[in-house]
């Protein structure tokens, strides 16, 4: 192997090791509240944590390095979990990956999963860092629906409440949607937008914009992580939408926040734009999204 590739493979496993370690250490931290437990089973924690992030099989000197271990002392705990199941090893190229029981564990955790109940205390926590209104929309018959409003202190005089359908064009709620849904869903609901008064932009009508015009604005939401809607659909408020993943990749939700203009930071690396990213990266993760 030359000099170059094994450098290009230290820093990788350093990389990979720091944030194998970061989560459990956290975790750890945060659960120390002086109950007893079994330290053996916190320190093996890395390697599983590894493997998950990997997302492949892993030799074990990869897989000792992405935990911060030695080889010697990654092997007994892999063998322990390889016995129940936790992990397996291939008998050919003698790799590590997860094992049939982690499967039957993510399967059951994936079942129980309610996008909505996961991310409400989230987006609690976020709106009183932020202190505008947050709205959580999912899919619905009609298109992006909101179904979920925690409101500002202030009054914000716009008409998004419970139940209320956002257009897919003309308001950065939809606009995550139709920039992150398969393209011939997005289609679907675009198209059966016109007409419909369940709508909140059938209210203020507007020029629709060519296919090439919307693709390159799509692309541009897609590259920013997030869409924004300054003064539209109602002059004086803006927003800012951003998607939420489940495990397969699919946007399962937008959280949106609204404020009035002059007061409501816009910025794509604003003060808004900041923790309403990190909020959504943080609901699609407990969601089993691994980008």
């Amino acid at each position: 192997m030359s000099a170059t590739k094994t450098a290009k493979t230290a820093k990788v496993a350093k990389g990979a090791a720091s944030d194998a370690v970061a989560r459990p250490a956290a975790a750890a931290a945060a659960a120390d509240d002086g109950r007893r437990s079994i330290q053996s089973v916190e320190v093996g924690f890395p390697l599983l944590a590894a493997l998950v992030d990997a997302g492949r099989p892993l030799s074990l000197r990869d897989l000792a390095a992405a935990a911060g271990m030695t080889s010697a002392k990654a092997h007994p705990y892999l063998v322990s979990y390889t016995r129940v199941g936790l992990v397996q090893q291939d008998a050919v190229t003698s790799h590590y990956e997860l094992g049939p029981f982690a499967l039957q564990m993510g399967l059951v955790s994936l079942q129980r999963l309610d996008p909505v109940r996961v991310a409400l205390p989230e987006v609690a926590q976020l709106q009183t860092q932020i202190g505008h209104t947050l709205g959580i929309a999912v899919l619905g018959s009609h298109g992006p629906t909101m179904i979920h409003i925690t409101e500002a202190s202030y009054p914000v005089h716009v008409n998004m409440r419970k139940g209320t359908v956002m257009s897919m064009l003309h308001t950065a709620t939809g606009l995550v949607f139709a920039a992150w849904l398969p393209p011939k869903v997005a289609e679907h609901y675009i198209a059966r937008e016109e007409g419909d008064t369940a709508v909140i932009a059938s209210h203020s009508p507007r020029t629709a914009a060519s296919p090439t015009t919307l693709q390159a604005m799509l692309a541009d939401i897609r590259v920013h992580g997030m869409a924004r809607a300054v003064g539209n659909p109602l002059p004086g408020v803006d927003a800012l939408s951003v998607p939420v993943f489940d495990n397969t990749g699919n946007i399962v939700l937008a959280l949106t926040s609204i404020g009035p203009s002059g007061l409501f930071d816009v910025a794509w690396n604003g003060a808004i734009a900041r923790p309403l990213m990190a909020c959504a990266q943080e609901i699609s993760h407990k969601l089993g999204y691994r980008p």
